[in-house]
């Protein structure tokens, strides 16, 4: 049984247990939650055990899908044989708690702390995206956890969607053909015109590791590392079309915060095998909002596939759930939906257990992680530099312009 400490019980904890729960109701058991931390005892206590603590922090956002809009899920939900130790220090809990293994959900600007304690600790880690606050710091992340043996993943979740799987799956099959462009973009759909991000004011401060294309970003190069390739190059312009945004406090009162981290980014990028795409992200953007493609679209050298839809030369069009649960071999639906789990939050801490258990490195390892982290800090060197970056520009640092600030800020060395 590995024992697992969270560190972090902000907004986005009631998604991470909600996964943890459903892993339990279809029967995995290999696992127990037996310590929680936060900077507050009162915030772990909003977790712990139902109907005891203070109550939770309403959710943020009623997005269809989004796991902010996820609340009122409890540790005491799924697991009543062990009682969770509650903690304000996590160093200490690392250092002295019940625990294995890590799940970090702070901010980017703690990853890499975290990740050195538990290494110290010989404890392994999951930490959510993005891996790290700059390359130099993920860079040393991956190397501790290598040279000590322990498992270090990165909390991807769009790699565990239903629709990235059917997508990899009709490339696989040839069924879509070679891949060959990628598209992904909305403007104007969250947060806008001028709110703060999930009501986290770090995330459009730059020095925290703040800005669309690093909370964003990641996401969509992963997608497109999944489904192309990996990349190449990037050429990235970024603005801040909002420099003052505003969020609502518990009490009502409104408070505004300037900002110097992205609120927008468009990315042009190219790949191993030659196929190319752009990705367009804002958090800007008054009146409605627009989705470009309604959402991930794939071109391949015998069809298209948009949204739920697979469009081939012969004009045939086919709905890609429907050619998978038909067509897909038995063996790779169970691997990649264990015991018909869809909950791509139970998927990916699953996977990161299954790892730790086997010695192996989970399918979004911290390799992966850094290699979609150098994809979105391409976007914000290309931006400053002007030109098209390479990617291993950004992992050798040859180009780290944008990052010396945030690199002295944590005194992080390269």
């Amino acid at each position: 049984m590995i024992r697992i400490g969270i560190v972090g019980c902000g907004r986005i904890l009631p998604a991470h247990l909600r996964g943890y729960r459903r892993l339990r109701e279809v029967g995995f058991d290999n696992f127990r939650i037996t310590a929680l931390c936060a900077r507050k005892i009162a915030d772990t206590e909003m977790y712990a055990k139902r109907g005891k603590g203070p109550p939770q922090r309403p959710a943020v956002t009623n997005a269809p899908g989004d796991p902010l809009a996820i609340d009122n899920e409890y540790v005491s939900d799924f697991q009543k044989d062990i009682d969770v130790a509650l903690y304000d220090d996590y160093e200490e809990m690392i250092e002295e708690g019940p625990v294995d293994a890590i799940n970090d959900f702070t901010s980017h600007g703690m990853h890499h702390l975290v990740a050195s304690k538990a290494c110290e600790n010989d404890k392994h880690l999951l930490t959510q995206k993005p891996l790290a606050v700059t390359i130099a710091a993920a860079k040393m992340m991956c190397e501790d956890f290598e040279a000590n043996n322990l498992t270090l993943g990165v909390f991807e979740n769009w790699r565990f969607c239903d629709k990235a799987r059917f997508m990899r799956w009709l490339i696989d099959e040839n069924i879509v053909g070679d891949p060959q462009m990628f598209l992904f973009g909305n403007v104007g759909n969250w947060w806008t015109p001028d709110k703060v991000v999930a009501r986290t004011p770090w995330r459009h401060i730059k020095k925290f590791g703040g800005g669309i294309a690093l909370d964003l970003g990641v996401h969509q190069f992963h997608l497109a590392r999944l489904l192309l390739g990996e990349i190449v190059s990037v050429m990235g312009t970024t603005h801040v079309v909002e420099p003052k945004r505003h969020y609502i406090n518990a009490d009502g009162t409104s408070e505004t915060m300037n900002c110097d981290a992205d609120d927008v980014f468009n990315a042009s990028f190219t790949t191993q095998k030659g196929a190319f795409g752009t990705l367009t992200a804002s958090w800007a953007g008054h009146g409605e909002g627009t989705h470009f493609g309604s959402g991930p679209v794939l071109y391949g050298s015998k069809g298209r596939i948009q949204r739920d839809t697979l469009t081939l030369d012969d004009g045939s069009t086919h709905d890609i759930a429907d050619l998978y649960r038909k067509r897909c071999d038995p063996d790779r639906k169970e691997a990649e939906f264990p015991k018909g789990l869809t909950n791509e939050f139970a998927s990916a801490q699953l996977d990161w257990i299954r790892a730790i258990e086997e010695g192996r490195p989970p399918q979004t390892s911290g390799r992966e992680g850094l290699a979609d982290l150098a994809a979105a800090f391409a976007i914000l060197e290309s931006n400053l530099a002007g030109r098209r970056i390479t990617i291993d520009e950004i992992i050798d640092d040859s180009v780290s312009k944008y990052q010396v600030p945030i690199n002295e800020h944590y005194n992080i060395q390269k």
